[in-house]
């Protein structure tokens, strides 16, 4: 078995941008793979007027302080942005870094900021997974040197465009978020080389077996794409400690934490009970453990997690 990939999703609300400058130093010192941060304007926890920073500003002056973490969103939100620029974008910060840059791109789902800022949210879930699918193929092909025009009657109107200078990745990873059987999984299976996903065990396995399907109808060779499982996380040697942390960052993010335990995500404890559940999601295919962390960023589950918990795992 491959050894376990790791990735944190620093939130972007509530917190100093000092705090998250330093949270991706350390994350970068520490040895993790992979970087994000949320796309929102607005915070989507709690009062969503709470000081939350611009997402790809704050990666092109993470890419500046870091020097081998993989940096992206998680994930951006495509209708905010012409895809276009978009990949001019995701260049830009490929070369800033290094050849560090992971495009992230979803449909969206928070409407109150599309509202507020004027963005066309589009009339339902299924157009805007009509346009993500647009947008993806569209910087696919830029990002492989390709030209772009767009068909009649899509959501694009791109005209002979073109990208230069190319990213400096030979292929420039794209990450697709979202668990659309339907419509999610199809693009990620003709576009992406990353897939994130959130669900219990059993849950994304299931879900994997339809992007091995859908894979199979495109073509597309599905161990070409790397599968990612998104959670939330507190490492304490006492599960009521580590609950009791997590129930003081939801309050200093203005958010019930009776809401946060309502999903699949969290997981609180030592590092051994920790372990035992991320290899459920390594046997169901998920080779790469996501954690998102709200502000106060916390440095024990930080170490912990690299430190203990990755060689539990990686030993099997």
């Amino acid at each position: 078995m491959p050894d376990l990939k790791l990735a944190i999703n620093v939130w972007c609300q509530t917190a100093s941008w000092q705090e998250m400058l330093e949270a991706a130093r350390r994350i970068d010192r520490l040895g993790y793979d992979q970087l994000y941060t949320w796309d929102h304007l607005y915070a989507i926890f709690g009062d969503p007027h709470q000081p939350t920073y611009e997402a790809w500003t704050a990666l092109a002056a993470w890419a500046m302080a870091t020097e081998r973490v993989k940096l992206g969103l998680m994930v951006g939100a495509n209708p905010f942005r012409n895809p276009g620029l978009v990949a001019k974008t995701a260049t830009t910060l490929d070369h800033i870094s290094g050849g560090r840059a992971i495009l992230g791109l979803g449909a969206a789902w928070f409407e109150p900021e599309h509202r507020a800022f004027g963005i066309d949210f589009g009339a339902s879930v299924g157009q805007r997974l009509d346009w993500l699918d647009e947008a993806v193929g569209a910087c696919r092909t830029l990002f492989d040197g390709g030209a772009v025009t767009s068909p009649a009657g899509g959501r694009y109107t791109f005209d002979d465009l073109r990208i230069a200078p190319l990213p400096v990745q030979r292929r420039m990873p794209i990450l697709v978020g979202g668990t659309g059987r339907r419509k999610t999984l199809r693009t990620v299976a003709r576009y992406a080389d990353m897939w994130n996903a959130f669900g219990l065990p059993d849950e994304v396995r299931e879900l994997n077996d339809v992007l091995r399907e859908h894979c199979a109808d495109v073509g597309r060779n599905e161990r070409e794409i790397e599968r990612s499982i998104n959670l939330w996380m507190v490492i304490r040697d006492d599960e009521a400690e580590a609950r009791r942390v997590w129930a003081e960052a939801m309050a200093h993010n203005r958010t019930p934490v009776e809401r946060t335990m309502e999903s699949s995500r969290p997981i609180f404890g030592p590092p051994a009970a920790i372990a035992a559940r991320l290899r459920e999601y390594v046997d169901a295919g998920f080779g790469t453990t996501l954690v998102e962390l709200p502000s106060p960023y916390d440095v024990e589950t930080i170490e912990r997690l690299i430190g203990e918990v990755k060689p539990l795992v990686d030993a099997g």
